[in-house]
């Protein structure tokens, strides 16, 4: 063991976007602050943040069916879009906030407009759809959403969807030109980039952390190099356990009550990618449809302009697997060994209760190649088999709470537990993760950073013109800051406007 031992104000496991959207979030409110990001990979964005690992769509609530659920009586609930599309625009303030100060590089490399669309077939889904698009279009967010039913507009909108298909087919779709594709490995590069510019700033990789103990300064973290075996012990005021299916092992180290009865239900993914250029040509827009019953969300095929350093392909999926990994990278030991007295009830529980998603888990499992592809024709009737091929994604660790009813329930989205004294906090779960993970970590800050609030608050309210209450109920607000936002991450013809 190291006799010496370094002391930082504060230690962030894993070097993915959110302890890199943290970590320069930290440093824009306090430059002398000292802070270490630690990963266990060769470089940081190698597992849920690399562009082929998740789908890259900047999630506004726009096109995701899931994210407006129809009651009993057919009406539909838009609230959570509402938050969603509100929490991105607050991450496209923090993005416009870097780049108007001229060191971050250039948007280009990391978001890109891409129409957003949602597509329906059959009565039922047609009505539920023209519901949703009469509900979203009341509010000032989704006001620019349009609808067709007619098979000449959708020809417009989505080219290669339409060839081929049966005139007689009963479909509908919704399209805003406002969406974004983002390249989250490559922001977080530009983000950890910045980072290290700052000074008081690093990122060391091949990290594991085998150890943490709270003592009186915060915690004492024990750090293996994974290439000589050597540890060494960091004394951190403040830990952020921010290491995707990873930070659920780690919370259960630390030993806090806050983390008791939480568990993980790992499930893997896989595409079907296109780069014909082609055939990339004829679709140019995100389109979600609805998932089949018994799908976890993260399932909701959709047919995706992926634009991946440049250059443009077609994603589709994502078709979902099996694996005891919390990690791609991962050990198959991870979900035996993350179970612990506290959390086997919750586990048992959800495993009683969600056997139609274990149905359809190995369903999806046992799947050929030609079968994902008959899904594929679903949305693209004329495919030819040899423009496509089956690409990994990466792995999702949902999130499996106790619950007072049902004693464990699984949750699909994200949940911060931070300690009480707000001197730990890690980040479970999956999507929407990264598009919102701005009011994922402003949130971490208010919890974990209150006694700063006071001396923080005129940077944040520079930083971020609006917060997620005031986009949601102000329309003179909402335009007035996306405009600037689209305008500054270049995703609008206009010119950049000043900073």
């Amino acid at each position: 063991m190291a006799q010496n031992i370094e002391t930082v104000d504060a230690l962030l496991v894993g070097a993915g976007i959110m302890s890199a959207t943290l970590a320069v979030l930290l440093k824009e409110l306090d430059p002398g602050m000292k802070l270490e990001i630690v990963e266990l990979q060769e470089s940081g964005a190698v597992e849920s943040s690399n562009p082929w690992n998740n789908a890259g769509t900047g999630h506004a609530g726009l096109c995701e069916l899931n994210y407006t659920p129809q009651a009993a009586d057919g009406s539909v609930d838009i609230k959570k879009a509402v938050l969603i599309n509100s929490q991105f625009e607050v991450s496209k303030q923090f993005w416009s906030h870097l780049i108007a100060k001229g060191s971050f590089g250039s948007p280009k490399n990391f978001i890109n407009p891409i129409p957003h669309l949602s597509f329906v077939r059959g009565d039922k889904d047609i009505e539920f759809l023209k519901t949703r698009f009469e509900a979203l279009r009341q509010h000032h967010a989704f006001a620019s959403m349009e609808y067709a039913e007619d098979h000449a507009t959708m020809a417009e909108w989505m080219p290669l969807m339409m060839q081929g298909r049966d005139d007689g087919e009963r479909i509908a779709a919704t399209r805003v030109l406002g969406g974004t594709d983002v390249n989250f490995g490559a922001l977080t590069a530009q983000l950890l980039a910045y980072l290290a510019k700052q000074g008081g700033a690093t990122v060391t990789c091949n990290q594991k952390v085998t150890d943490l103990k709270r003592n009186e300064d915060g915690w004492r973290v024990t750090i293996k190099d994974t290439r000589n075996g050597e540890a060494r012990e960091v004394q951190a005021r403040f830990v952020f356990l921010g290491a995707g299916g990873g930070a659920l092992p780690l919370l259960q180290l630390s030993g806090i009550p806050e983390g008791k009865g939480f568990g993980g239900f790992p499930v893997s993914g896989q595409w079907l990618r296109c780069d014909n250029p082609e055939v990339v040509e004829l679709h140019q827009a995100k389109v979600y449809s609805q998932a089949e019953v018994g799908a976890p969300p993260m399932s909701v095929p959709h047919l995706d302009t992926r634009v991946v350093d440049g250059k443009k392909s077609l994603l589709f999926g994502p078709y979902a697997g099996f694996s005891t990994k919390f990690l791609k990278h991962g050990s198959f030991l991870d979900l035996p060994l993350s179970v612990r007295p506290s959390n086997l009830g919750p586990m048992l529980a959800v495993a009683r209760d969600n056997m139609d998603l274990t149905r359809y888990l190995i369903k999806e499992v046992m799947q050929s190649q030609e079968q994902r592809l008959d899904t594929l024709r679903r949305f693209y009737p004329t495919l030819k088999a040899e423009d496509w091929r089956l690409e990994i994604a990466g792995q999702r660790v949902q999130i499996i709470k106790k619950d007072p009813k049902k004693g464990g329930i699984l949750q699909f989205g994200t949940e911060l537990v931070a300690a009480g004294d707000g001197s730990i906090a890690a980040l479970l779960g999956a999507s929407p993760g990264a598009s919102v993970t701005v009011s994922i970590m402003l949130d971490l800050i208010e919890r974990c950073f209150a006694d700063r609030a006071g001396e923080w608050s005129g940077k944040l309210a520079e930083i971020f013109p609006a917060r997620e209450k005031v986009l949601q109920t102000d329309a003179a607000v909402y335009n007035e800051v996306s405009t600037r936002s689209d305008q500054l991450l270049e995703l609008t013809s206009k010119s950049p406007v000043a900073a």
